[in-house]
């Protein structure tokens, strides 16, 4: 993960896109993958990078129309973004959708990873990623943890499983799936070096029988800075199972990818993978890339492409810090069969998306009330810093779309398409029934929001993160022109709301 021990089309629509508002269902599978095309066309155009703030350890998912990203937070909370396209997910609110409380973990969430598996209860989103126990030694203490969501939509709600593994430092969990067999990969250190793992899996949250070494950093080249191995990810194609690593210290410029391939025996077996000897993706200092890595892989909408995503700087000295951005490019494969990443695409440069996409790419969002069904909007004709904010007809306009734009700490600030300023706490008052409005923006606590997921069906909570309150339709009012304002958590329709998208 972090740091090793020693350390455009623009569719013509105006109708509302359900990116929150609805997810898979929870009682039923999607629907199959479409046949692949003879010839894919191309998806709609996007820039790296994907995630400009915030972005590390990236894992992305395509499921049931949408692209889920998951990234590191270093905070106490897991954020997804979800959108119908790639070039969406740039724009697309980050929705906490766990915050770590306990004595088992308490902050600094790194490598989260979503995956689809079979458990006691079917098929559940599994949320894999390590925490600390502790902020002030937030490294040492960092623990393997897992969350389950409750039924098939993968923005959850989840709920926490316990530590899977061994109690002791180990990062970077993903799942190898091996037939109907599933194993826990990671990193570990040793003493010497920072190595994978890999243990057997009784059930997604169980481990079975000894940890095992799965490689070790010999070569060169995985030993930039200090001789780390982290970060393994699955890979397959055909009949072929690859695993793909991270190698090198993350606050060089040459962190870097490497590769496993299984040629047949038992998994948990060293001996049954063979180490690529040359790197497989890596630093392009031409285009402006450092230290790519920590990647995970998707596939198309029509199911006819492979895409890595990965995370990289902008500068050598960038390092393991959360600056770090995410980006996505696709990749081809050689005639051997072995996967061909190319080199890493450089960011500002227009590229085609994902084939099969249908878009379109979300331009702003409105906030519908779960009482009312009337939209979060600032009063009619209303311009000005103060103008006072309400709930309004979903069809009122711009004054009733919003910019979700991510501060990269968890928190967004909203912008009002209208009027261009930004919801704010009036007098940053902490008192319930403070007036919600709008203004220019000041970069301070009031005007920043925290969206938490509180129930299926795409209903968030919207905090502020200067008083804690959250944003609610005073007296529970159900007519248009009734004021927003904030109070404490009630946990009622009123104080719920469904980010759904505009085009």
């Amino acid at each position: 993960m972090a740091r090793p021990r020693v350390h455009l089309l623009l569719a013509l629509c105006v109708a509302l896109l359900p990116i929150l508002a609805a997810p898979a269902s929870a009682n039923a599978e999607p629907a199959p993958a479409p046949a692949a095309a003879e010839t894919a066309a191309e998806g709609l155009p996007y820039e790296n990078p994907i995630k400009p703030a915030g972005g590390p350890d990236p894992w992305m998912e395509y499921y049931d129309g949408f692209y889920y990203l998951i990234t590191t937070t270093w905070t106490s909370e897991l954020t997804v973004r979800k959108s119908p396209t790639l070039a969406g997910i740039a724009t697309a609110p980050s929705v906490e959708v766990y915050s770590a409380a306990g004595d088992e973990q308490c902050c600094n969430i790194w490598a989260p990873e979503m995956h689809l598996l079979d458990g006691p209860d079917g098929k559940r989103w599994y949320i894999y990623y390590n925490a600390s126990r502790d902020v002030a030694d937030y490294n040492e203490t960092q623990r393997l943890q897992v969350l389950r969501s409750d039924g098939l939509d993968p923005m959850g709600p989840y709920t926490h499983q316990g530590p899977v593994g061994i109690d002791e430092w180990q990062l970077d969990a993903s799942v190898l799936e091996m037939g109907s067999d599933l194993y826990l990969m990671g990193t570990h250190h040793d003493g010497s070096t920072q190595n994978l793992f890999i243990q057997a899996l009784s059930d997604p949250t169980t481990v079975t029988g000894p940890r095992r070494t799965l490689s070790r950093p010999t070569y060169d080249w995985e030993r930039q800075g200090a001789p780390v191995q982290e970060g393994p990810e699955p890979l397959y194609h055909g009949d072929d199972t690859f695993v793909v690593y991270s190698t090198s210290y993350c606050d060089t410029p040459d962190y870097k990818l490497g590769m496993l391939t299984y040629t047949g025996g038992d998994p948990l077996d060293s001996g049954s993978w063979s180490k690529s000897p040359e790197p497989v993706f890596q630093r392009d200092e031409a285009d402006g890339v450092y230290g790519p890595g920590h990647n995970g892989f998707f596939t198309s909408p029509d199911g006819t492409e492979d895409w890595i995503v990965y995370h990289a700087n902008d500068s050598a000295g960038g390092g393991c810090t959360p600056d770090r951005t995410t980006r996505a490019q696709k990749f081809e494969w050689n005639a051997d069969g072995t996967p061909d990443f190319g080199t890493p695409e450089p960011t500002g440069v227009t590229l085609p998306g994902p084939s099969g996409e249908t878009g379109p790419t979300p331009t702003g969002y409105r906030l519908v009330n779960r009482n009312s069904g009337l939209c979060l909007a600032i009063e009619g004709g209303a311009g000005a810093d103060g103008a006072t904010a309400v709930q309004a007809d979903c069809g009122s306009g711009q004054r009733a779309v919003w910019d979700v734009e991510d501060l990269g700490d968890g928190t967004s600030r909203l912008v009002n398409h209208a009027s261009g300023r930004s919801l704010d706490v009036a007098e940053c008052g902490s008192a319930d029934g403070t007036d919600v409005r709008q203004w220019t923006w000041l970069d301070n606590a009031c005007q920043r929001f925290r969206m938490a997921v509180q129930d299926s069906g795409g209903w968030v909570s919207v905090t502020n993160a200067n008083s804690g309150k959250v944003l609610d339709v005073r007296d529970c009012g159900t007519a248009a022109g009734v004021n927003v304002r904030q109070w404490s958590r009630l946990d009622n329709a009123c104080q719920q709301w469904r980010l759904e998208p505009t085009a």
